[in-house]
């Protein structure tokens, strides 16, 4: 049968449900609120979550956002409360929510949601967006100001610095279970029947100088239809405007197709957050069965980190693909990511062995990678055992516990 977690902080309903589910043979996993719940999703994917709206520490809409905008809502959601609107019932829904239950749960009303949620069966993982960072200020506000301006255009058309984020920000307009649609990908015409089949979808071209004769037709096309079928136009350029001229896209077409505009960093004006976008980009891959289970060391983060990407987002999507699939172990060590992006140095050797972009940092910057490095090493080695660790390292233990602690390791 079923993996079901069950996720309320009222331990009552937590015992009531369990019992009602584990008596039609599903294996029940239960959690008190979100920490927990957020744990249970780590350890194994369900089959199937019951979520609780009001919790104590995050409330059940804002972990259904969290797991939609971080490729783990994979599984069937149905929301549980006594006190939700519909407005919220409705919110969860455009979330990714299957189906919603009201408290007091009969049991023929638990057993009817349990089964039409499991017949949806296994939900295919969302691409990357903002929403999936909402601890970053750059990102958060980037958000902000595109949903301002998506609120005021259907058809945005975004400046972008070579090795930009188009697609992570084209992304974030994108509603659960909506289609998106690449208008780059494919060469054939755009039919009205396409269009109305993407209502409330998103089209999207990463690049618009990239688009062929019968491409541009589709995007104009599209372009004059959005509103009749609620859709979204996100188009991106690295090209000014001679560079756009020459390929047929005048400067009053643009203004015309695109009212709403807005420009985006390029990838290296978000060095501290490369290892978050790492982080989710690997957990996506995981989610979509495309790689094994793999996470990054702290120091191949900080690899990641002080890399410059000149191919920019794609380039580090590739990158973090290859890492997955070329690692020996469940943990990407910092040599694993210096062994891939060591080519893009030119090839050239620095002392010590170290990285090129590492002999490139500020002493300080430097030195603080490198005892990351020394000591997570020696942690694997040791195990974690703080006695010995103090020996190898001639540290005392209090300045031990100090150090490790502001390099951020456990």
């Amino acid at each position: 049968m079923a993996k079901i977690l069950v996720v309320d902080d009222e331990v009552g309903i937590r015992e009531l449900l369990s019992e009602i589910l584990r008596d039609e043979g599903h294996d029940v996993v239960l959690a008190e609120n979100a920490g927990a719940a957020r744990a249970a999703r780590e350890a194994g994917r369900p089959d199937l979550v019951l979520l609780d709206i009001w919790m104590p520490d995050t409330d059940g809409v804002s972990l259904l956002k969290e797991w939609s905008a971080s490729g783990q809502l994979t599984m069937p959601v149905v929301m549980m409360s006594g006190h939700a609107t519909i407005d919220t019932a409705v919110e969860a829904t455009k979330i990714g929510a299957v189906d919603f239950l009201e408290k007091p749960i009969g049991m023929q009303k638990l057993l009817a949601a349990v089964k039409y949620g499991l017949d949806h069966g296994r939900r295919p993982v969302a691409g990357l967006s903002l929403a999936a960072f909402p601890r970053s200020a750059p990102l958060k506000d980037l958000k902000k100001r595109l949903d301002q301006v998506a609120g005021g255009s259907a058809a945005i058309l975004l400046r972008s610095a070579p090795g930009g984020i188009v697609e992570l920000a084209a992304r974030s307009l994108l509603v659960a279970g909506k289609t998106w649609i690449d208008l780059a990908a494919d060469s054939n015409p755009l039919t009205l029947e396409t269009l109305e089949a993407a209502t409330g979808g998103v089209l999207y071209v990463e690049e618009l100088t990239r688009l062929k004769g019968l491409q541009q037709k589709n995007l104009i096309f599209a372009a004059e239809r959005l509103e009749k079928n609620r859709l979204h136009l996100v188009v991106g350029t690295e090209a000014d405007a001679s560079a756009l001229a020459a390929q047929g896209w005048d400067e009053s077409l643009l203004a015309r197709l695109f009212p709403g505009r807005l420009g985006l960093p390029a990838l290296t004006e978000l060095k501290d957050e490369i290892p978050d976008i790492a982080s989710h980009l690997l957990t996506q891959l995981v989610e979509a069965e495309e790689v094994p289970l793999r996470r990054f060391a702290v120091a191949a983060q900080n690899a990641l980190r002080q890399h410059t990407w000149p191919g920019g987002y794609t380039e580090l999507k590739a990158a973090i693909k290859s890492l997955a699939l070329s690692a020996l172990a469940e943990e990407i060590e910092a040599e694993d990511v210096y062994r891939l992006i060591a080519p893009a140095n030119g090839g050239n050797a620095t002392p010590g062995g170290f990285s090129a972009e590492m002999l490139e940092l500020p002493l300080r910057e430097a030195r603080e990678m490198f005892e990351r490095i020394y000591f997570e090493y020696h942690l694997n080695i040791d195990g974690s055992n703080m006695t010995r660790l103090a020996e190898k390292t001639g540290l005392e233990r209090t300045h031990l516990y100090r150090k490790l602690k502001d390099l951020g390791l456990r």
